[in-house]
């Protein structure tokens, strides 16, 4: 026994003395929040060190937008030997939901790699994001921004802000944190000290406020910081990205082959030598605060081929609580690897029997209650997710909706057919960054759409009548 515990002990320690650490934070900027000017989580010089050469620190990146940028000790390679192919991970500081092992309080962030292609050992070439689970939906807006307004006062104060798409709002002040949220120009001279603007990747608000006292922020599927809980030592063994168990080190675990370009295509770097992460959720959490990425530390993943799992996942959209519309769009993703597979088919099957989905992914019902609703690869239906949810009729539930609608062919090359049993339909067409690319008003119930000049990719076509009742359904062009 004694021999057995001296030889895991040695395992153990050559794992620690292997492991690459943050050994430099070359960047901190924060958007404003509850913890930034603080030395706990927001300050540049403590905060920074807290989460180099080690995985028990905490750095606070404030509400939307909030950066920091680091690097390991050595590149970061992108080695095909490494479990699961995933080659780094980052801690976050997510709570525990009661009972479970699933993040009650997930805040998650985007990460960003860089390769130094001109080798000055600055971050000066392009940044590639890592395209997680939530990436391709239709509710992630890229290139968005928020400029945050400086309210000028000594103690907490309510935090305007306004976005590049007209809106509005504030990061509120609470009881638990007086000092200003807006970053000091004393620690933060870079930053001007009278507004700054912040740019990024959004994701979609997911706060559940249904109860006040147990407010909880869920989690993505994969590919997001602070997202997933810690688990167990040694910190260099991860987690399968593409499960909902908890089996290692927890944290959130990354693949360099996750990275694509400004275009949505993906990228094939063999190593990086930056890392950006960047908070992705603009939205309060009521007495919790505002949502805030923060980081305790981050470790390179060595290869060991094997630890081995599945490395394909089906993704669906996260459902409401309950649905009281017809024509309800749901969204699905296959991913392998952690890359889109654009041709992979879903199918769907539901606990209840008047509940259809169509070829396009839209949901409709004539039964009520609660429903599960499983999705499948439909080359592997072993890859499956189930999601659920109540189904309810609403006011007006069948008048006026969009029935029948029907687009076609999907995949798309040039043009495509709109069918529907409605008059006096407009189109919009948005890529995925948000974008509208093309609209057309007044059309017939049968119209043909022409996206000749539209560049190869996924979009969004937004079937509307008068300009209240809609369907979106999601095309590929090819």
């Amino acid at each position: 026994m004694k021999r057995i515990i001296i030889i895991a002990y040695f395992l153990l320690t050559s794992l620690l003395l292997r492991a690459q650490y943050i050994v430099d934070v070359l960047e901190y900027v924060p958007a404003p929040g509850q913890f930034v000017n603080t030395s706990t989580a927001g300050s540049p010089i403590i905060s920074t060190n807290s989460i180099m050469n080690g995985l028990t620190g905490c750095l606070t990146l404030g509400s939307f937008g909030g950066y920091v940028v680091f690097k390991f000790e050595n590149p970061v390679e992108n080695h095909p030997d490494n479990p699961y192919g995933v080659d780094f991970t980052i801690f976050g500081n997510p709570n525990a939901m009661p009972g479970t092992n699933h993040a009650l309080t997930a805040e998650p962030g985007i990460v960003y790699v860089m390769k130094d292609e001109n080798a000055n050992g600055i971050p000066d070439d392009i940044w590639y994001e890592l395209a997680g689970s939530d990436h391709f939906f239709s509710t992630t807006i890229r290139n968005y921004e928020v400029t945050y307004f400086n309210p000028e006062s000594d103690v907490a104060e309510d935090v305007p802000w306004e976005d590049n798409l007209g809106n509005t709002g504030h990061i509120l002040a609470n009881f638990y944190h007086n000092q200003p949220y807006y970053p000091m120009a004393d620690s933060f001279p870079e930053i001007d000290p009278n507004q700054y603007t912040l740019r990024g990747t959004l994701l979609e608000n997911r706060v559940d406020m249904t109860n006040p006292q147990m407010v909880s922020f869920m989690p993505r599927t994969f590919g997001y910081v602070d997202n997933n809980l810690r688990g167990e030592e040694p910190y260099g063994i991860p987690d399968n990205p593409y499960t909902r168990e908890r089996e290692n080190s927890g944290g959130d675990a990354f693949d360099i082959s996750w990275a694509i370009d400004e275009n949505n295509n993906y990228v094939d770097l063999d190593e990086i030598d930056f890392v950006k992460v960047q908070s992705a959720v603009l939205a309060d959490g009521g007495w919790i605060g505002e949502i805030s990425t923060e980081i305790a530390g981050a470790i390179d993943i060595e290869p060991d081929a094997s630890i081995n799992g599945t490395e394909s996942i089906v993704v669906v959209k996260d459902l409401p609580k309950e649905i009281n519309t017809q024509n309800y769009q749901l969204e699905a993703f296959v991913f392998h690897q952690g890359r889109y597979l654009k041709e992979a088919e879903i199918t769907w099957e539901t606990s209840l029997d008047n509940v259809n989905i169509d070829a396009n992914n839209i949901l409709t019902f004539s039964d009520y209650g609660e429903v599960e609703i499983t999705a499948k690869w439909k080359d592997n239906p072993d890859i499956y997710t189930i999601v659920t949810t109540k189904l309810i009729k609403g006011i007006g539930f069948d008048e006026n909706y969009l029935t029948d609608l029907n687009i076609y062919p999907n995949p798309v090359k040039n043009h495509f057919y709109v069918e529907t049993d409605c008059e006096n339909l407009n189109v919009e067409i948005y890529d995925i960054m948000g974008r509208c690319t093309l609209a057309k008003e007044s059309i017939d119930n049968k119209s043909i759409i022409d996206i000749s000049e539209l560049n190869l990719g996924i979009y969004f076509v937004k079937i509307k009548k008068d300009n209240q009742n809609h369907s979106i359904i999601k095309i590929i062009k090819i």
